[in-house]
């Protein structure tokens, strides 16, 4: 070693041990920092935040999803979804268009497998503010003439209904948005290490407060209405991704002998009868996760395959009924992986 380089080492070393010591006591204070648990209910359903983080951010999470709910809430009567509902025509929200573009997005993809303007229908079939009740077949034609979001345009920062008597829902996406939103605002605030959940829509970074990967069950779809069925299928080991599950085994009613599950195809306007009975996807934010869980319970186990061939970004665990009525698990190759040995 030439003088030249004796030197350059000895003004590296300080910037070295400065590096390590760095990392040592930010490791340190990251053991010591305490993972908060906030927790309520929102959009009819319950959430849970777990966190790395000094303080109590409850307040802020809360209003958060506040916003998200007085943008897509179809029960208050105040919210931009009420409000094109009623035929009035608000200037959009930035958080509004965001979604609405993913929305129309998806129901791109999936050839209107997914639709938020399945409003009418799913009212008419007793899952959305009407009771329960069987439409007649002429009611599901009449119905299905306001079903198609192709009919809807954005112009500017507002939205075009061209059908009149068409109603939106957001349903099937905006749990998944709502965890985005508050993955950002964590984000925001330096967290590194946090689990959102609501009602089962999942994002996860970091990781848990045993020190490893985050853990998210499947659940077993068996008839459970009273959602009180908790068996798990598998376990994920599931970080830096988000995890959104749809499936007809909790809400579905029974009339003259016949079950009626709550995911209607926009396509026929009844309620889906194939033999999918749950679908379980990975993406890179909930809200697309969320949507593409609803697509596939629409589509049935063939032709959600055949999507997640073309997005390789999207993993999925589908639970489906074999042809002797077994239950059976098909899911993309690279989540092999993720299962929790």
């Amino acid at each position: 070693m030439n003088e030249s380089q004796k030197k350059r080492l000895m003004w590296q070393l300080p910037f070295l041990l400065l590096l390590i010591v760095g990392t040592v006591l930010i490791i340190r204070q990251q053991r010591s920092m305490p993972y908060q648990k906030s927790t309520g209910q929102v959009f009819g359903t319950f959430y849970t935040v777990t966190y790395q983080h000094n303080e109590d951010l409850q307040q802020q999470i809360e209003e958060a999803l506040q916003q998200v709910d007085a943008e897509f809430s179809m029960f208050n009567e105040q919210s931009t979804v009420s409000c094109i509902n009623r035929g009035e025509c608000p200037e959009l929200s930035p958080m509004f268009l965001e979604v609405y573009q993913l929305a129309e997005k998806v129901s791109r993809e999936t050839r209107g497998a997914f639709d938020i303007t399945v409003a009418p229908l799913v009212n008419a079939w007793g899952f959305g503010f009407k009771q329960q009740q069987l439409p007649t077949a002429h009611q599901v034609d009449s119905l299905r003439r306001l079903v198609g979001w192709q009919h809807l345009q954005l112009s500017g920062r507002q939205l075009v209904v061209r059908q009149s008597g068409m109603m939106l829902d957001f349903s099937a996406i905006a749990k998944g948005y709502g965890v985005d939103v508050i993955s950002r605002l964590l984000q925001q605030q330096g967290v590194d290490n946090f689990m959102v959940d609501i009602g089962g829509e999942v994002t996860t970074r970091g990781i848990s407060p045993k020190r490893v990967p985050w853990k998210i069950g499947v659940t077993k779809p068996t008839d459970d209405s009273l959602n009180v069925n908790n068996e798990i299928v598998t376990v994920l080991n599931v970080t830096d991704r988000s995890m959104a599950t749809s499936g007809n085994y909790r809400r579905f009613y029974e009339k003259g002998g016949k079950r009626y599950a709550h995911t209607i195809d926009p396509h026929t306007g009844y309620p889906v009868q194939h033999s999918l009975l749950s679908a379980t996807v990975l993406a890179d934010n909930c809200a697309t996760a969320d949507a593409y869980a609803t697509s596939f319970m629409v589509m049935g186990l063939e032709e959600a395959q055949r999507i997640l061939q073309q997005h390789p970004r999207l993993l999925a665990y589908l639970i489906y009924s074999d042809s002797q009525g077994q239950l059976a698990v098909w899911y993309s190759p690279a989540l092999s992986k993720n299962f929790e040995e």
